[in-house]
């Protein structure tokens, strides 16, 4: 799983002129998300590979 530091995306959604708490909120959502799509790209290249 790729990290990613909390803060520095509070920052970048600071720069963009959102709101902290909304940025907070959004956050986990967005991540996952992200997550799911970087498992999804995963598979399809190890299934390529292994099937």
């Amino acid at each position: 799983m790729i990290g990613w530091d909390m803060g520095a995306a509070l920052a970048m959604a600071n720069a963009l002129g959102v709101p902290t708490v909304i940025a907070a909120e959004l956050l986990p959502a967005i991540e996952a998300v992200m997550v799911s799509k970087i498992n999804e790209q995963m598979e399809a290249m190890h299934g390529r590979e292994t099937g």
